[in-house]
């Protein structure tokens, strides 16, 4: 499909939700990619034996490693690509035109590294085979690469020779890091891991600011229009210096922190998930960043106390202690929620708390129109709504709210 007749059909997509609930002029033109392929900068690559080619109960690890050697193995053995929708099907890819070539290339490498060493990929019926997945993040801005090679077992004989020879294919690779996953399960990552080589992590700049990603990181796979759809919700936000901004759902604080460089006062973020208020803290003090903080909490708890507080309005010297309207500097929120959407709870808080303005941003717009109808029918009025599309030749897209407290006029 032509790319310009997707970006019309996921405009009307948006359109026709906020039917009713967005004014005339509202709706503002999508905001597509220049250049829609290869914009991906995560690839995530599984390895499976190919049917009836691998033998069955060998450890498949490199020479020196417990368990039996497998037969040689030739690329026809070993399958890697993606999934087909809902199944356990591999479907083996050497191209994608949405994932970063460099990406693909490490993934390529490292199947002919594996035939020509003869370790075996991971079989998930017989828990056999030592290298499930290969994950690639490259740095958008950086051209940092990070592998992580995920195995079935700590031991990982000549990891050093292997290192060596996949940073001699791809010589853009800056780090390695072996994952250990024995676990009988779909998810990709386990909890131990090392460094074989480089530090660990890479470094990218987004919107301006430096970010670290390791492994475990969250970070967006498209990170040219994540640059836009975070342009935008600042821009939408109209930051003046006054502002105190409440970041909901802060994840590992990118928006946040944008925003704090960008005009706010203060930011506060929010998030349930304590590894990503640490990392979010951590981002904060790599760019330092002395104008934001961030609580791991769960953002509807943390909105109803907000709500509920009783005069307590926020300051830099006690930011937690509530929000109240008096005398207060003017309140603006973020809300980025899990494709879920929000809560009635939290949309009640955020209503009580009354924000002149809320920015909302939704990878998920029919559950973004459902809580937006909430918004409007306590209060609020919506301003713009801006689709984006982060993921070009797919259905998805992402969409912007700008909504503004409505005023009652004094009958005087």
């Amino acid at each position: 499909m032509p790319y310009e007749v997707q970006l019309a059909a996921k405009q009307q997509a948006v359109a026709d939700l906020f039917a009713g609930l967005a004014p005339e002029g509202a709706l503002l033109p999508i905001l597509g990619m220049d250049d829609p392929f290869h914009y991906r900068n995560k690839v995530v690559s599984p390895y499976a034996p190919a049917k009836g080619r691998v033998g069955k109960g060998r450890k498949g690890v490199p020479k020196g490693g417990k368990g039996a050697a497998p037969a040689k193995l030739t690329r026809a053995d070993i399958l890697t690509g993606m999934y087909a929708p809902g199944t356990h099907r591999l479907i083996p890819t050497d191209a994608c035109a949405i994932e970063n070539e460099t990406a693909k290339r490490v993934t390529l490498a490292v199947r002919d590294i594996m035939a020509r060493w003869s370790m075996a990929p991971y079989d998930e019926d017989t828990g056999e085979g030592f290298i499930r997945h290969v994950v690639v993040r490259v740095g958008h801005q950086s051209g940092e690469v990070l592998v992580t090679v995920v195995t079935n077992g700590e031991e990982f004989p000549s990891s050093k020779a292997f290192c060596r020879e996949l940073k001699r294919r791809v010589p853009e690779i800056t780090t390695i890091v072996q994952n250990v996953n024995t676990r009988a399960t779909n998810v990709i990552l386990g909890e131990k891991e090392r460094t074989l080589f480089g530090p660990g992590f890479i470094l990218d700049t987004l919107c301006g600011l430096s970010f670290r990603i390791s492994s475990q990181s969250f970070y967006q796979v498209n990170a040219t229009q994540t640059e836009m759809l975070y342009d935008e919700a600042i821009r939408l936000a109209n930051l003046t210096g006054n502002e105190t901004v409440i970041d909901a759902y802060c994840g590992t604080g990118t928006i946040g922190l944008v925003a704090a460089k960008r005009g706010a006062a203060q930011v506060i973020g929010v998030d349930a998930v304590a590894s990503s208020i640490r990392d979010a803290a951590a981002n904060a003090r790599h760019n330092g960043v002395e104008n934001a903080e961030f609580v791991a909490e769960d953002a509807t708890k943390f909105m109803r106390e907000l709500a509920e507080a009783e005069g307590g309005a926020v300051s830099p010297e006690a930011p937690l202690r509530g929000v109240s309207r008096d005398g207060a500097a003017p309140l603006v929120l973020l809300m980025d929620p899990p494709r879920a959407g929000s809560t009635p709870e939290f949309l009640e808080a955020a209503c009580s708390l009354a924000p002149d303005r809320i920015v909302y941003i939704s990878c998920n717009p029919e559950t973004q129109a459902r809580d937006v109808r909430q918004l409007v029918e306590g209060g609020y009025t919506v301003k713009a709504l801006r689709p984006v599309d982060m993921f070009p030749h797919t259905h998805h897209v992402e969409s912007i709210v700008l909504l503004e407290r409505r005023h009652e006029e004094n009958p005087e």
